[in-house]
């Protein structure tokens, strides 16, 4: 099991990038109100059929040959569903995927958000042909990083891996997350 939901998120968001997603989506919507954290990984890669969209959510099967189990979507499964939570992957060939793990905060087997910031700095930094349209929500306050208004506004020709860049997305993310959830510990 991983230590973290943000490295659950990371691993499935790999998984976008190998399906050639051009566009992914990763929302983190915490309503401590509810009780309830929902973490939602959206692609428009090259999708799965139905039965491989039920082969994937076991950790014994997978695609890739440099490792014999595939492991980011079971572990992601078994974390919500471990809190009393649900866990949905729906997916259509050729369309894209989209997975959907809703944990329940107060449980005591839910594992820490972690460092989600770090999580979608990588993301963007190491995927640039990727686009991320990344939205973090706490209670009614919420923030949006959408690595194609950077683009509008850097120009193509700047990387995202540039050390100024990169320390902007960074500084970005941990302030609009700092400032949304006040800190608190999720």
């Amino acid at each position: 099991m991983m230590p973290e939901i943000s490295l659950n998120i990371l691993d499935v968001a790999e998984n976008s990038v190998r399906a050639n997603a051009s566009l992914i989506e990763i929302i983190v919507d915490v309503q401590p109100g509810d009780d309830k954290m929902t973490v939602m990984i959206k692609d428009d890669g090259c999708g799965m059929t139905k039965e491989e969209a039920e082969r994937v959510q076991d950790p014994f099967y997978t695609t890739r040959t440099t490792r014999k189990v595939g492991l980011g979507v079971p572990f992601l499964k078994q974390a919500a569903e471990s809190t009393d939570g649900r866990f949905q992957i729906v997916s259509e060939k050729g369309k894209g995927t989209e997975v959907t793990a809703v944990f329940t905060l107060s449980h005591i087997d839910r594992m820490p958000l972690g460092d989600i910031s770090s999580t979608i700095h990588t993301l963007i930094v190491f995927n640039e042909q990727t686009d991320f349209r990344y939205t973090y929500t706490y209670g009614e306050k919420s923030f949006v990083l959408d690595t194609r208004e950077m683009r509008e506004i850097l120009g193509e020709e700047v990387s995202f891996s540039e050390p100024e860049v990169s320390a902007f997305i960074k500084e970005y993310l941990e302030t609009n997350r700092q400032e949304t959830d006040g800190g608190a510990d999720v």
